[in-house]
């Protein structure tokens, strides 16, 4: 087997383990939060929403800095210290005393972390260009079918085992992941002398900055779009079902039917990229995330919703895998990991500003005026990437 595809696979399996390790917290971390003492409800969700997001803010603020040092040293060494440190983070959150400890905890996993960062420029690195949108969209795939199934596996295991031993599990799935990816082997080195040595040096050597400040932007507004509906979903269902028995049940169909479209999807998206290129796909998604978001602000019934957001999950499913390419594309090799890391700095600030801004805005607004937000900083989107191709 040709060793970019053997380091692909490998990458992949540990993404897998991974994000089902890292989703298997949403659903159980509330009652934990509730276990170590926070008894009020409003309290417990308040620092649910803490401790879930501050993860966020110190991986924008670090992910730069560890893409510039897999710059100097090499994507292999990042990529093991990464996820070797959110096991033992994870592991460490099985010992936690109060929730200042698990805030603390999230904290330091974000500066030391960053597996995701890590790895996707090994990958873009490794793969010959004319196979990079297939390797994105298999990677992408991986991760989302992780995501998926982790919150499934946390709740049925933390039955099984308690939740302290839930988390010392997740960090011994994470060690597992290290373990696979200690078999990597990076074949591509940039020399240490050729690395630009700060953020102006960066950017002039960009042959391209205009295009790649606004994958950037596409990347914090796909995220943003993404974490401000999210939370709100099982809301806008119990007001589409409101003498439904099951809220639970179809609101988890619902917010689900768009992983498993973009897990079905992305690696098919990615051979399409690979021959009408990733610029096309990519303005073709947003400008098909965008039209269906409209309607989803118009339906009458959770089934309705689901298939809308089935066909809004393909359009995601051909977004991160195509911007993923063309950062490739377009950037420098003595650069590349410090330019992933910015992008994976805007997903984070996307993440973290959608969740804290998309309740309130909806409070204000009314959920269904959301999604025509929502479409509407799509299509804009849609129309700058169109632009900004015919202007490079």
């Amino acid at each position: 087997m040709e060793i970019w595809k053997r380091n692909l696979y490998i990458c992949c399996l540990a993404s897998f383990i991974v994000s089902a390790g890292m989703s298997q917290m949403a659903p159980i971390l509330p009652l934990y939060i509730a276990e170590l003492g926070v008894a009020d409800s409003g309290d417990v969700a308040r620092w649910a929403g803490i401790v879930f997001g501050c993860n966020f803010i110190s991986l924008a603020v670090f992910s730069p800095i560890w893409g510039k040092l897999a710059d100097r040293y090499g994507r292999k060494p990042m990529i093991l210290r990464a996820s070797g440190w959110l096991g033992l983070i994870m592991i460490g959150m099985s010992f936690a005393q109060s929730v200042w400890h698990l805030v603390v905890l999230r904290l330091l996993q974000g500066c030391l972390s960053g597996f995701q960062a890590a790895v996707v420029p090994l990958i873009a690195q490794e793969t010959p260009r004319e196979h990079s949108g297939w390797a994105m969209g298999m990677f992408f795939t991986a991760q989302v079918t992780g995501g998926l199934l982790g919150p499934l596996i946390g709740g049925m295991i933390s039955e099984l085992i308690g939740i302290r031993h839930s988390f010392l599990l997740m960090g011994s799935l994470c060690l597992l992941g290290f373990l696979a990816l200690t078999q990597v082997r990076e074949t591509r080195r940039t020399a240490a002398a050729g690395t630009p040595a700060g953020l102006r040096d960066v950017f002039s050597a960009l042959p391209h900055r205009r295009a790649v400040v606004g994958l950037f932007l596409t990347t914090l507004v796909l995220h943003f779009s993404l974490t401000c509906i999210q939370p709100i979903l099982t809301v806008y269902v119990s007001e589409l079902a409101p003498d439904t028995e099951h809220l639970a049940v179809i609101s988890g169909a619902v917010f689900s039917s768009a992983g498993f479209a973009s897990m079905l999807t992305a690696s098919r998206l990615g051979h399409i990229s690979d021959r009408i290129g990733a610029q096309n796909v990519l303005t073709a998604c947003l400008l098909l995330a965008g039209l269906v978001s409209i309607p989803q602000g118009l339906v009458t019934a959770p089934w309705q919703l689901a298939l809308l957001r089935f066909l809004h999950g393909i359009a995601i499913a051909g977004l991160m895998p195509s911007v993923n390419s063309l950062i490739r594309q377009l950037t420098p090799p003595d650069c590349l990991g410090q330019i992933y890391g910015f992008n994976q700095s805007a997903q984070f600030i996307g993440m973290f500003s959608g969740a804290f801004f998309g309740g309130h805005l909806a409070a204000v607004f009314g959920i269904r005026q959301m999604f025509f937000a929502v479409a509407l900083l799509l299509l804009i989107d849609a129309a700058w990437c169109r632009r900004t191709e015919k202007t490079e």
